[in-house]
């Protein structure tokens, strides 16, 4: 009995010591990633009040319109209608893509942007948005440097904060692009949800952004760091000018593929805000 309880006891010993060393690993600062506390300050925002069928407002966004693929083989053709974009007199946006013959596209949607109107070097940047789905369907909250009169992409950068594809509805990828690695090459995560979809219920998108590093979020859960010595590794850090703000439903592009007869239509973005910090 004796030789029973030492042995027991010399188990027990060991479990404990095992635990600490596996404790002593998860705190490693190099494992953990840190959210610096911050006194972060409104500089620019959007709460989307207004009567219902009323275009965004004009003093913050404007418009891509027209189709032609817009770099990626989409199909929809952007354009400025109530009917892809406009306020629902509750307090969204809503973003709206139509299975329509329109301006000789098989597809019709909205992209509003703040080029022009307001852009912002560093600080905090989200949006709290209900997301479309389906084959086919491709919603984005991004961000493209306000330098393209002078540079052209991927040299200005870009910044996705949510990009889905709509045949995986619970999954955002948060991305960089810049000279060496765009396109299929982008710096990427992706944040999964377990048991749920992001069509299902608003989530907040955020990056914070600073002359060092971009931290991307999904409700507030840091997920993807990315350091400027990261990039520099990769190509060349092009995150330090001013950008500005997009919201797009895009149908079809290299990034999701095609629609189905499984993809249902009309698909709807719901915004409930879009707020910028620095």
């Amino acid at each position: 009995m004796k030789n029973y309880l030492l042995n027991k006891r010399y188990a027990l010993l060991v479990t404990l010591v095992f635990v600490l060393m596996l404790s002593m690993v998860s705190c490693n600062p190099e494992a953990v990633q840190k959210v610096e506390q911050r006194n972060w300050q409104l500089t620019w925002s959007d709460d989307f009040e207004g009567a219902a069928g009323v275009l965004p407002d004009a003093t913050k966004w404007t418009f891509d319109i027209g189709n032609g693929g817009w770099g990626n083989q989409e199909l929809q053709y952007y354009t400025n209608r109530p009917e892809n974009v406009s306020l629902d007199g509750t307090g969204n946006l809503v973003i709206t893509a139509k299975s329509e013959s329109f301006g000789g596209s098989s597809f019709s949607s909205a992209r509003i942007k703040t080029e022009g109107l307001f852009t912002q070097a560093y600080g905090r940047f989200e949006a709290r948005i209900k997301t479309p789905y389906g084959p086919g369907i491709w919603p984005a909250f991004w961000m493209l440097g306000a330098n393209n009169q002078t540079a052209v992409w991927p040299q200005i950068g870009e910044i996705d904060i949510m990009e889905l594809k709509g045949h995986q509805p619970n999954i955002n990828h948060g991305s960089l692009h810049g000279p060496g690695y765009s396109g299929g090459n982008a710096i990427t995560d992706i944040y999964a949800l377990l048991n749920d979809r992001f069509d299902n219920d608003y989530h907040i998108f955020a990056v914070e952004w600073d002359a060092d590093k971009i931290d991307f979020f999904v409700d507030n859960y840091l997920y993807e760091r990315v350091k400027k010595s990261d990039v520099n590794s990769k190509g060349e850090w092009v995150f330090d000018h001013p950008f500005y703000l997009i919201l797009n439903i895009a149908v079809g592009g290299n990034f999701v593929g095609f629609p189905t007869a499984q993809t249902p239509f009309p698909q709807k973005m719901m915004i409930d805000y879009v707020k910028v910090y620095q």
